[in-house]
């Protein structure tokens, strides 16, 4: 009987606690403590499991409540993707960044076309040579070769999405 109570009194604590934490939306805000009449803020009780909220961060150059996020530039009538003139780079410099991206994507491009042969070698269309602990009907053996297939495509989307790169900096020109 003691026992029973107990359970009963411990519950009917977890109730009143799950209730007190409730989340409301009031607007954009979310708060467990919406205040003393939370109608009259508009707020609304959220019903349904946990609710996480991550704050996002604020535009780099702009000030709070700016929806210009531009500085102020926005509202002066210069257009969004003007720079001004302490930002622009000189045309030798952008050549020089230019040349150096280039030449750190053929780096990449060359790396990834090593693990792409790399990746085709091991695959060897399909019909890699077994381990010595698989057989080649086996379920290891399958999932072997299904991740090698994943890799070999993988590397595959690598070099192209690296060539559309360079092609990007080609039509920059």
């Amino acid at each position: 009987m003691a026992a029973a109570w107990a359970t009963a009194v411990w519950c009917a604590a977890g109730a009143a606690w799950a209730q007190g934490s409730a989340i409301w939306r009031c607007g954009n805000e979310y708060t467990n403590n919406p205040g003393p009449n939370p109608a009259a803020r508009g707020c609304r009780e959220m019903q349904g499991g946990n609710l996480t909220i991550v704050e996002g961060t604020r535009p780099a150059g702009g000030a709070p409540g700016n929806a210009g996020g531009a500085g102020g530039a926005a509202s002066a009538g210069v257009p969004n993707g003007a720079r001004s003139a302490a930002e622009r780079v000189e045309p030798d410099q952008q050549r020089q960044r230019d040349a150096e991206a280039r030449r750190i994507l053929e780096q990449e491009l060359r790396r990834a076309e090593e693990r792409l042969a790399q990746a085709r070698a091991d695959y060897a269309d399909g019909k890699p040579p077994r381990l010595a602990n698989e057989r080649t009907d086996s379920p290891r053996y399958t999932a072997r070769v299904e991740e090698l297939r994943t890799r070999v495509e993988r590397a595959e989307a690598d070099v192209a999405a690296i060539r559309r790169e360079i092609g990007r900096l080609d039509g920059g020109r």
